[in-house]
């Protein structure tokens, strides 16, 4: 392991944000994101705040991330407006961490908006939206209906692709196994 001390650059954020509000720049060493395969063409890490401490790794491809986890529950979510796909999602339900791959533009459509770094959180979040509201009244009634004992986004998108009657969007679910 090679540790090295650097200082950060603090500059004022400018553009929109609040008067008081600062950037935070490092500078990391050639021979460490060469290592990592960082280049002009690959440059998207993810970052981790944990128990104080900042963890920066490389983004994994989707093929890396499936042949790392082979033996983890990995499933695909390929969300769709229409007939086009925007957002496919790889949910590693074993460590509770996504990946997704955006095919449109248009944050509108795909399945996270602006964020190109969503969290298991966010992803819970986007499945729970494609539901029927868990307070609807009728709820119980609707469950029946399409065969699910409770309320569970995971069994209902199985049951109704996550459609809802004032959008075209939709979901297709596999497993990876």
């Amino acid at each position: 392991m090679e540790k090295r001390t650097a200082k950060i650059n603090i500059s004022s954020a400018g553009g929109t944000a609040s008067p008081n509000a600062k950037t935070y720049k490092l500078t990391l060493p050639n021979s460490w994101m060469t290592a990592l395969g960082i280049n002009d063409d690959f440059r998207e890490m993810e970052i981790e705040f944990k128990d104080m401490q900042i963890i920066l790794s490389r983004k994994s491809s989707i093929e890396e991330l499936i042949a790392q986890h082979s033996n983890h529950d990995v499933r695909l979510f390929k969300y769709f407006n229409g007939k086009i796909l925007c957002t496919t999602i790889y949910a590693d339900f074993t460590d509770e961490k996504i990946t997704i791959e955006n095919h449109i533009n248009d944050p509108v459509n795909t399945a996270f908006g602006n964020n190109d770094l969503p969290i298991w959180d966010d992803f819970l979040y986007f499945l729970q939206e494609r539901c029927i509201p868990k307070q609807r009244a009728g709820l119980r009634e609707y469950l029946e209906t399409i065969g699910v004992d409770e309320f569970d986004p995971f069994e209902i998108i199985k049951k109704t692709t996550g459609r809802m009657a004032e959008d075209d969007q939709w979901i297709e679910m596999e497993s990876m196994k």
